[in-house]
């Protein structure tokens, strides 16, 4: 029989690292490409028949991917298994759900309890650079920027604007999608959240209550 594969660790990626995906492109099996991580921290709407849902944290590739490669393997240059294929969003754009801490963490969920509850804030996010003294008060380079807001999402309803940049939730410290996802369980379904923004060069605190996310 063969042998079952290895897992990586999709946080140790970094832009321009050479990955490989496996699939079955166009029906064809067995199929492999190759390219390299175009950038990481990536949200990706999924709409739905009565809601839109964002997959958040995702790897964007230009390994090439067709229709029939989601659900197949992304590896890293070792063979280990960093992520999943899930959306060809344009020609030399593919979008992967990593492995990483959450993911097993879900995948635990699953095994053990059959679902997995997660909050939902109704955010679309992009890494964006921090610095000076933002940076040296938070601990990070690193923040992220809305760049979109779902209408009637609680985070609509917080206040929160496209533009605006997530520091914190909660005064933890927040440097990429990953650290957000990782708030996002079910022990913060109907709690009181505390986001601190960045905007316009000035510090805000808007108020959530993320709701359980459903299909």
């Amino acid at each position: 029989m063969p042998e079952p594969p290895e897992y990586g660790d999709a946080d140790a990626l970094r832009v321009g690292t050479l990955v490989v995906a496996v699939g079955n492109p166009l029906g064809l099996a067995g199929s492999v490409t190759a390219g390299v991580v175009s950038a990481l921290g990536r949200a990706m709407p999924a709409h739905t028949r009565t809601a839109t849902r964002i997959i958040e944290d995702v790897i964007q590739t230009d390994a090439a991917l067709n229709p029939g490669n989601s659900g197949g393997a992304l590896a890293d240059s070792r063979g280990r298994v960093v992520g999943i294929s899930t959306a060809v969003a344009g020609i030399g754009l593919g979008l992967t759900v990593p492995i990483n801490a959450t993911t097993h963490r879900i995948i635990y969920a699953l095994m053990h309890d059959g679902r997995v509850r997660r909050a939902y804030l109704g955010l679309v996010t992009a890494p964006a650079p921090l610095g000076g003294q933002w940076a040296d008060r938070f601990g990070h380079r690193e923040a992220l920027r809305v760049v979109e807001v779902v209408s009637g999402s609680p985070a609509d309803r917080s206040g929160l604007q496209v533009g605006d940049v997530i520091l914190a939730v909660d005064g933890t410290p927040l440097g990429n999608a990953q650290s957000l996802q990782r708030l996002l369980f079910d022990s913060a379904i109907g709690r009181r959240t505390e986001i601190t923004i960045l905007r316009n060069g000035a510090l805000v605190d808007a108020v959530a209550v993320p709701v359980e996310l459903t299909d």
